[in-house]
């Protein structure tokens, strides 16, 4: 495991240990005050349980960086024991607990390729790509005439999820959706 030189290592995304356990870096402020040590105070996402924690960080601190494995894979199915995916490179399946993906399993449609991180050989998180494609299986037809402003209606995406999209979306169109926020983004 690799120990950050200094202070100024830790930003944003950055991933460490804190008691044992991996971490991300959600918010990096640093602090100097008069005639005391300056601080980094930090807000941590534990990447295992999901908490976020925040944490001052002085100069001879120890602080290592999580050792963590990414590798690719497919989405394969889920049920209610959880999301399975395949391992690109040895065919293996992996189970995933369908709380580490949350909401966002909604957006997954067998063959989508996304990252698993690995924490001691243990799944921990799934990176998926920033968009997704989806087909529209369900939208009602645009009413004429409501167009001042930002109109919108809501849309079936073949994985089930509902969105927002605007009134010329119709059936059987793909559609770009944000992984992060599970927006509509534009017309594939």
């Amino acid at each position: 495991m690799a120990v950050l030189p200094s202070l100024n290592s830790i930003r944003v995304g950055v991933r460490i240990l804190i008691n044992g356990e991996p971490c991300q870096v959600v918010s990096a402020n640093f602090m100097r005050c008069q005639q005391r040590q300056p601080v980094m105070q930090t807000k941590l996402r534990n990447l295992i349980n999901g908490k976020v924690i925040e944490i001052s960080i002085k100069p001879g601190d120890r602080i290592e960086e999580a050792d963590l494995e990414k590798k690719h894979a497919d989405y394969l199915y889920s049920d209610t024991k959880g999301i399975y995916f395949m391992d690109t490179e040895s065919y293996e399946q992996v189970s995933i607990d369908s709380e580490i993906i949350g909401e966002r399993k909604e957006l997954l449609k067998e063959g989508t390729q996304i990252e698993v991180l690995y924490f001691r050989e243990q799944p921990i998180a799934v990176n998926l790509p920033p968009k997704i494609d989806l087909k529209v299986t369900s939208a009602p037809p645009g009413i004429r005439g409501d167009s001042s402003g930002n109109v919108t209606k809501q849309i079936t995406l073949e994985t089930g999820l509902i969105i927002n999209a605007p009134l010329f979306i119709k059936e059987g169109d793909m559609v770009r959706v944000n992984t992060d926020t599970m927006e509509y983004v534009e017309r594939a």
